[in-house]
């Protein structure tokens, strides 16, 4: 009798678990001899894909079309990839764990798209694979056939063989074994993320400066130049004194322009005293009653709470301006390693990072700094915003004063 056999598993941190010896033909050798059997047409197909795709791609480099054929490919070379470490799981038992996707950014546009697609170490391994595939897949196949009616007796056996260096060849391809690169190229697109809005937040900036208060203090230089004219000429009237009136004016616009932009740039209440104070400086501002509740055991690095405070502002404007929301709320905590972020309003609803919100931008913005960025907004129901940032712990010095 023979005892029933375990399909190998893969232990993280030990060396991949081979199948055992076996003497019968039973379940999983007829996985191995229907895996060795699949492989020929598959990697057929999978080379005809490859080559097809290379050539034509590389054929057509001269033209716009070439370099984003190839980026498409490799994509699809992915797809394939996926599809073989399915086969392999279900009938070898390779446990190979799922590359991460490719970064999806709208920084960098259609350019952005095309150097992530050709650059991708999981889609040219994967074109890898399929090309070696076919030879691999022929002579398998033919010795697999060949032993179904020749070499009935030792089949296992060379089932088993054959399909260890299936076993192999999977693991050495198709396993995420260059995450490092993956990650490299996500926080390279990551970096045009955060450098596409330094330089959009500089040029509000300079916008702001010179509609706002710029243009206030050339009208109070002027104004203040007429009325040294005129006492000047010794024409001390009612004129002057509006002048001098609108000049007064002019002054405290200007001033209180520049605290909105200090503000925007970076609030000195949450500077001097943390994200507490600075959200209900925030939220008493907002047009709808926001309740605010902050639990933190500390105050987080100073980059991680100004991503946090321009998160929560900007979806308190959004509140004010769309939502038509009664009431709202922000609540803000720490989980292990990650700051919490929750923005809810009792609204009309139906808000999307692709309704051009702001939303888009703020999933960026944290996506940038591996945080993550969630709308449930049904219609009709109210929305709940949940954004995720890495926490990490404040640095003492000077500008970390506490409460």
């Amino acid at each position: 009798m023979t005892e029933p056999l375990v399909p190998p598993v893969d232990t993280p941190g030990a060396p991949p678990a081979l199948p055992p010896a076996r003497f019968a033909y039973d379940g999983h050798t007829w996985k191995e001899i229907a895996f060795l059997l699949s492989s020929f047409p598959l990697a057929v197909f999978g080379f005809v894909y490859a080559v097809t795709m290379l050539a034509l791609g590389a054929g057509l480099t001269v033209t716009v079309i070439g370099l984003p054929l190839i980026a498409a490919g490799l994509r699809g070379a992915r797809m394939l990839g996926r599809a073989e470490r399915a086969r392999a799981r279900a009938l070898l038992g390779v446990r190979v764990e799922e590359p991460s996707p490719l970064p999806v950014r709208r920084a960098g546009g259609f350019f952005g798209w095309l150097w992530n697609g050709l650059k991708d170490p999981v889609g040219w391994r994967s074109v890898l694979y399929v090309v070696i595939r076919l030879p691999w897949g022929v002579l398998t196949f033919a010795v697999t056939l060949v032993g179904l009616f020749v070499l009935w007796p030792v089949l296992p056996f060379i089932a088993r063989g054959l399909t260890n260096a299936d076993r192999a060849m999977v693991r050495a391809l198709l396993s995420p074994s260059d995450e490092l690169e993956r990650r490299i190229a996500e926080l390279e697109s990551d970096r045009g993320v955060v450098v596409d809005t330094a330089a959009a937040d500089l040029r509000r900036i300079e916008r702001d400066l010179h509609d706002g208060a710029q243009a206030r203090l050339v009208n109070l230089a002027m104004g203040l130049g007429l009325a040294k004219e005129k006492l000047a000429e010794g024409q001390v009237d009612d004129t002057v004194a509006a002048m001098v009136d609108e000049a007064h004016g002019e002054v405290k616009l200007a001033l209180q322009e520049l605290r909105d932009l200090a503000r925007g740039i970076h609030p000195a209440v949450l500077t001097d005293r943390g994200l507490d104070a600075a959200l209900s400086s925030v939220a008493s501002r907002c047009t709808v009653p926001v309740k605010v509740t902050v639990e933190l055991p500390a105050r987080p690095a100073e980059a991680i709470e100004g991503i946090a405070y321009f998160t929560v502002s900007e979806l308190l404007q959004n509140i004010s301006k769309h939502s038509g929301a009664a009431q709202a709320s922000v609540d803000v905590w720490r989980t292990e390693e990650r700051l919490l972020i929750q923005v809810r309003d009792d609204g009309r609803g139906g808000a999307s990072v692709d309704k051009g919100t702001g939303m888009a931008g703020l999933a960026e913005r944290l996506g940038a700094v591996d945080g993550l960025f969630v709308v449930d907004s049904p219609e009709g129901a109210g929305t709940t915003v949940t954004a995720e940032l890495p926490w990490r712990d404040r640095e003492p010095g000077p500008v970390a004063r506490q409460r």
